[in-house]
């Protein structure tokens, strides 16, 4: 089932928080809406569940407006940041409870309640109560009580945000599973990049109740539409150094750099330049000729991560980037080191944050 946002406006009071938006999202697909707190991710969720009427503009599910529809004429399956399970009642109870709401019989209310079950793998847990279970399981039958009233889409706000690590991870896998499986569309609301990249089909990144991209992930990593966008999405995050474009390089004399750019940029007074911390290529560390020489950077800072390590290196100017490499130990805190990156792989932004490309 395809969504339709159009001309989506909300405010509260005097304050608008969604700005005349437009999404389509397509049947079957699964979409990220990240940004930052305040942006006005959830207000558009609930806006899409009914929880939320709108002050202008339409929501469309495959053709049919359901703007002012009332939530449970919509048929959609919420999952919140809470489980919001009832403790009395047992894993079985709490996912047959909408449908008990329907009324409906007996012997296909424990049909459909072993069916989701066994997609969301808690078929062994039905007899237990939710104090009995972890968080993860928790997550499992709340997931599986949105979705054994066969929703028409999916909605889930910010569902792992309470999840220890492994667990978080765990999940982002077994909710995407269970998605693909199930065919159904689904929006997720996450201000966690990491969720959004690794279990949508696109991402919608949000700022000031507006959308400033929408793309797959590889595509808004790679090719994002302005500083924004590229610092959001990143772990580390990128770097950004400022300077100019002068004959084919991008020079930063405060910060003693000068780096190469592929042909088509002309000269610009203003630039910025983005460097991806795995883009960033170190030579030896060797005492570099004298203090003029260009691209030479200081180990500031290392951080051990198994079978990679983070250096920091701190530039002329004082300012850092970070930089993902193999372990080195020939590298300790305090060598010099030149640095580099390829052309293909430098992004530049405008003075106004919005991205540079290179002239036809």
């Amino acid at each position: 089932m395809g969504i339709q946002i159009s001309n989506f406006t909300k405010a509260f009071g005097d304050t608008v928080v969604i700005d005349n938006m437009n999404l389509d999202i397509g049947s079957g697909e699964m979409i990220a809406l990240l940004g930052p707190s305040g942006c006005g991710k959830s207000t558009t969720l609930f806006a899409v569940s009914g929880i939320h009427n709108i002050n202008q503009g339409r929501i469309v599910f495959a053709g049919r407006d359901v703007t002012k529809l009332p939530p449970q004429e919509r048929n959609v399956g919420v999952i919140f940041q809470s489980y919001a399970l009832y403790p009395h009642m047992t894993v079985a109870e709490n996912i047959s409870f909408p449908l008990m709401v329907r009324k409906e019989s007996k012997a296909e209310i424990k049909r459909k309640v072993d069916d989701i079950a066994k997609l969301v793998r808690i078929d062994n847990l039905l007899h237990r109560k939710p104090a009995e279970l972890s968080g993860g399981q928790q997550q499992r039958v709340s997931l599986a009580r949105a979705m054994v009233r066969d929703p028409d889409v999916l909605l889930l706000d910010e569902p792992l945000a309470n999840l220890d690590s492994a667990l978080r991870l765990e999940m982002r896998s077994e909710i995407r599973r269970i998605q693909q499986a199930s065919g159904i569309t689904a929006i997720l609301v996450t201000h966690d990049q990491v969720e959004a990249m690794s279990m949508c089909d696109r991402i919608a990144i949000m700022n000031g109740g507006k959308i400033v991209q929408v793309d797959t992930p590889y595509e808004m990593y790679n090719n994002p539409v302005n500083d924004f966008v590229a610092s959001f999405l990143g772990n580390p995050p990128i770097a950004f150094l400022t300077g100019a474009i002068t004959s084919g390089c991008f020079v930063s004399s405060e910060a003693n750099v000068c780096l190469p750019l592929s042909v088509g940029y002309e000269d610009q007074s203003f630039a910025k330049i983005g460097l991806r911390p795995e883009h960033v290529v170190l030579g030896n560390p060797v005492e570099p000729c004298g203090d003029n020489e260009v691209n030479w950077a200081q180990v500031c800072f290392i951080e051990v991560q198994g079978r990679e390590n983070l250096y920091d290196l701190r530039l002329a100017d004082g300012s850092v980037i970070r930089t993902i490499q193999p372990v080195r130990s020939d590298l300790k805190l305090g060598d010099k080191v030149q640095w580099s990156v390829k052309d293909k792989d430098l992004l530049l932004f405008q003075q106004d944050g919005a991205r540079l490309y290179e002239t036809p």
